[in-house]
């Protein structure tokens, strides 16, 4: 079967939280045929790890990475996902501003109009800020 996953099916798994949904979400992503990960639920997953069980950032990191290396689990640019987490992880963005990063550096438009200061920490982008 083909199927889009949710952010819930993903938290329920990783989180065993509650344990009933956690058991059926575990038993169903490992007999999935090909399951669908779009780009946002993965940052809503990075985004319930990090605020409601205050997950720590590296262990978020952890986790995305092992969400992408499902055998299941397809994703339309794993490169860049796989850079948005490490930018999310290494410089410590949010994980928006980090799959901005990792966009701007992968279209090769290399700037970000954005008030958030904290984009320019990574050198491979610049950041405009409107005026």
């Amino acid at each position: 079967m083909t199927a889009f996953v949710d952010t819930n099916v993903l938290v329920r798994h990783l989180t065993g939280d509650p344990p009933d949904q956690a058991a059926a979400a575990t038993r169903f992503l490992a007999t999935s045929g090909e399951l669908l990960l779009t780009d946002l639920v993965l940052a809503e997953v990075a985004y319930v790890l990090e605020s409601f069980y205050e997950a720590p950032r590296s262990t978020v990191a952890t986790v995305l990475r092992s969400v992408l290396g499902f055998a299941a689990i397809r994703v339309q640019d794993r490169d860049l996902l796989h850079r948005a987490v490490e930018v999310y992880d290494v410089v410590r963005l949010d994980f928006a501003e980090a799959y901005l990063v990792a966009s701007a550096e992968r279209t090769g438009v290399g700037v970000i109009a954005s008030f958030d200061r904290s984009i320019d920490r990574v050198p491979t982008v610049r950041r405009v800020e409107p005026a």
